[in-house]
């Protein structure tokens, strides 16, 4: 069995070994009709388009995609194709929530009062409702907007997006990309969705760049009608508008779940769906580094979170060189949840 893998997918070297014949590392962008021809398997990120044009002729019978999002898979044709593809729901939910927190804990420095704010999460799947967690703990009062999980469960514990847009002075987003449908979530804060806005909120988005237009963000930001935003992820990455990165609070190169727990969790996800789909057995193990600092000090809780996790150095990085988008992306340095550090 020959497998090809992004080269960039971490802990994944010496445990793939274990169980596939040969494996071929290659770059995201390299993963073309050429190249993978011959391969059984593929597992990619974001960066690697599986559509017809990859895949047609191959002898690819499975991919797995080592994060949560999967619209970089032509799904119809993987399913015409007789081609079975997995993703990894869920694997860097804590790590997200973790930007979250450490994003609002900077809004909290910059004087902003979150015990007497409102959040508005759109989005409440693995992401959302830890990210729910983290805002309840700061204190903020929390409205969940979530239509595909209200039509399923006939709950009332969510509101709809006109009650978000009255009331909340931060709204984030966790939705996944959906480009048509009755859930369509492409450019769904649009310019009418920021006309609409009642309060001047923080816009917050760590899903998927498409979901926010990028021109009505930005001309949200210039003319005051919100107050501020803190931004992961961007349309046409890695070519990101420069004057909304130098315009937002928070930039960064959409890294808000690569904590080295959730790049773990996504790569041990992965084998294990390849190892099931060709019935292998299950010879590896993975686990990230320890953190680098055992000990973090700190005058005030918040200050130890801060010291666990700061994302406004990853966007000092990135509005100093933004052409780096990419680099800073898969040169990510070792970031660890809260959990590793309890555990020491």
């Amino acid at each position: 069995m020959k497998v090809i893998v992004d080269d960039k997918i971490p802990y994944i070297k010496g445990n793939i070994e274990q169980v596939a014949d040969e494996v071929i590392y290659l770059p995201g962008n390299q993963f073309v009709s050429e190249t993978i021809q011959d391969a059984d398997a593929l597992i990619i990120r974001t960066r690697t388009l599986c559509n017809r044009e990859l895949l047609e002729g191959s002898r690819v019978k499975f991919i797995a995609t080592a994060t949560i999002g999967f619209d970089h898979i032509d799904t119809e044709y993987c399913r015409n194709a007789g081609i079975t593809w997995t993703n990894a729901p869920g694997c860097n939910a804590s790590s997200v929530a973790q930007y979250i927190h450490s994003a609002l804990l900077l809004l909290q420095k910059k004087g902003y009062d979150l015990k007497n704010s409102c959040i508005g999460i759109i989005g409440v799947g693995n992401v959302g409702k830890k990210v729910q967690k983290v805002a309840e703990l700061l204190g903020l009062k929390v409205l969940l907007n979530d239509p595909p999980r209200q039509e399923q469960e006939g709950n009332n514990d969510f509101t709809d997006l006109e009650t978000i847009k009255r009331e909340c002075d931060i709204i984030t987003f966790h939705t996944p990309l959906n480009k048509e449908g009755k859930y369509r979530t492409y450019h769904l804060a649009d310019h009418d969705f920021f006309q609409s806005l009642k309060k001047q909120p923080v816009i917050i988005n760590t899903s998927r760049g498409e979901v926010i237009e990028t021109q009505a963000i930005l001309n949200a930001l210039q003319n005051g009608t919100i107050s501020n935003a803190i931004i992961d992820v961007w349309e046409n990455e890695p070519g990101i508008n420069l004057t909304l990165l130098n315009n937002v609070f928070l930039g960064t190169p959409h890294i808000a779940g690569y904590s080295a727990d959730g790049k773990a969790n996504a790569t041990r996800m992965s084998l294990e769906a390849l190892c099931d789909f060709f019935h292998l057995p299950k010879n590896f193990h993975i686990a990230p580094p320890e953190p680098e600092q055992n000990i973090l000090k700190g005058m005030k809780e918040e200050d130890a979170y801060l010291l666990m996790y700061n994302p406004e150095q990853d966007s000092i990085k990135l509005k100093e060189h933004p052409e780096l988008f990419e680099y800073l992306r898969g040169n990510y340095p070792l970031r660890r949840e809260k959990e590793a550090y309890l555990r020491l």
